[in-house]
């Protein structure tokens, strides 16, 4: 869409528009906001922010925003129109989430949203008869954060996921920590930071946010992570952002960084699938002076952004980054490192608290086509480790077919790597997240961290 065909549009309007085209594509949720918030012009600049909080909510919720639908609608969801539908959840999730949101406003401005989309009077008028509805009776509503009538919601409208990952989980983890697990999911995770400790002290970061009024906390786990509990506000608005004082990076994701080291003097070292650079920039905090690192994304859209977050953090001149993929630096390649971090692409079903819509996106049959391609990553980085080298391998995973099985796997099919410890090489107080096998693995909501795996594998011959 050209500049000048961009339109004034109201929140509600462009949150309809995000939620039918996620539903159609199935994209990653980020993307198509800034997509459509891009193609359209803010009644209000605060719109931004009610648009995310209100597509956030509505796909986090789905299971139990389709549940109160189901009660008061004559029809049944399937014979509801894409649009109708998610201009429902929009609504009712406004009336029985959102406080601050008068249910006139927010039932005035979602049929509102329809009208503009030029839908037929019959249908806006059936989606405003809904919405008063739920608004006279949603104190007679059980609500999945009103501990007194829980009880009285289906498991679905509950937990609000896929019946298939509950089923699942509640084999593996037992019905109460599923519960867990998924009510954590369910909620907004806080910020994490990582301090850049080449340019300013954990100390004095935390001290910085706290001097510009943030609810700012120390890390449990990792030295330079530093917690945001209560600031809803845009990353760039955050005092050191644009100095390059921290990364926005997850603890369980920094204690991850960690099991490549402790990185030598004069070595080289590869991140495989640097993504958008967090886990490389965290290496090269961690780069002895006289080291290499190189990063390797095939993705230009992702190298972009991570050559201005590497330089935003004054590591543009540290990292070296190549485009392609870990195959591609096989043929020519005569030199082996003597790290290789593999951030393995997978289902990330351990990062739903952060991106709700990945439990929707996500089939069974999906972890054994990660598989596929994570044993793939793994033999070709296999080939690239010095003797003695060590090859980390990680999801945000917690799937066992991603996880231990593709280790596993590895192990039999690669004699001449052995599984070392990751107890060794994180903080003491990290070290109730190594279990027996020496595996690293944080479940969602584990101290607010993330769901992470990591196995640190060692070349012993060549």
């Amino acid at each position: 869409m050209y500049l000048n065909e961009k339109k004034s549009r109201g929140a509600r309007y462009i949150a309809i528009k995000i939620l039918c085209s996620w539903e159609e594509r199935l994209l990653p949720l980020d993307r198509m906001i800034e997509q459509h918030i891009g193609d359209m012009i803010l009644l209000d600049p605060r719109d931004r922010q009610l648009i995310m909080s209100m597509v956030y909510g509505v796909i986090r919720w789905r299971g139990y925003l389709d549940w109160v639908v189901e009660k008061f609608s004559r029809h049944p969801l399937s014979k509801l129109k894409k649009r109708t539908l998610q201009a429902l959840r929009l609504g009712i999730f406004q009336l029985l989430f959102l406080d601050r949101i008068p249910p006139s406003a927010a039932i005035n401005e979602t049929v509102q949203a329809l009208k503009d989309m030029k839908q037929p009077k019959w249908l806006t008028g059936f989606v405003n008869g809904i919405l008063r509805s739920v608004d006279r009776e949603h104190q007679n509503l059980p609500h999945p954060l009103d501990a007194k009538n829980i009880a009285a919601l289906p498991e679905k409208a509950l937990l609000s996921h896929p019946e298939w990952l509950i089923r699942r989980w509640q084999k593996r983890y037992g019905n109460a920590n599923t519960v867990a697990i998924c009510q954590k999911n369910n909620s907004i995770a806080p910020i994490c930071l990582r301090a850049n400790s080449t340019l300013a002290a954990p100390s004095s970061l935390l001290g910085k946010l706290r001097n510009g009024g943030l609810n700012a906390t120390a890390g449990k786990y990792s030295s330079l992570a530093i917690k945001l509990d209560t600031y809803h506000g845009p990353i760039a608005g955050i005092p050191g952002f644009a100095d390059g004082l921290f990364q926005v990076q997850d603890e369980a994701a920094q204690l991850v960084t960690l099991l490549l080291g402790p990185l030598q003097p004069g070595k080289s070292y590869l991140d495989g699938c640097s993504g958008l650079g967090g886990k490389t920039s965290h290496l090269a905090q961690m780069l002895p002076a006289d080291s290499t690192l190189i990063a390797i994304e095939p993705d230009i859209g992702r190298i972009k952004k991570m050559k201005e977050n590497l330089a935003r953090l004054r590591h543009d001149t540290t990292v070296t980054i190549v485009e392609g993929i870990l195959a591609s630096l096989l043929p020519d390649n005569k030199e082996k490192f003597a790290g290789v971090l593999v951030d393995a692409p997978c289902s990330g079903l351990g990062v739903i608290r952060r991106h709700p819509d990945i439990r929707w996106n996500r089939s069974p049959d999906d972890l054994l086509r990660y598989q596929e391609k994570q044993m793939d990553l793994l033999k070709d980085a296999a080939q690239l480790v010095a003797p003695q080298g060590v090859l980390v391998y990680a999801t945000c995973s917690t799937e066992p077919e991603e996880n231990d099985e593709v280790v596993k796997k590895f192990l039999a099919q690669h004699p001449q790597y052995v599984l070392s410890d990751c107890r060794m090489l994180l903080p003491e107080s990290a070290a109730c997240f190594v279990d027996s096998k020496g595996f690293f693995r944080t479940l969602p909501g584990d101290d607010d961290l993330d769901g992470f795996f990591a196995a640190r594998l060692k070349k012993i011959i060549n």
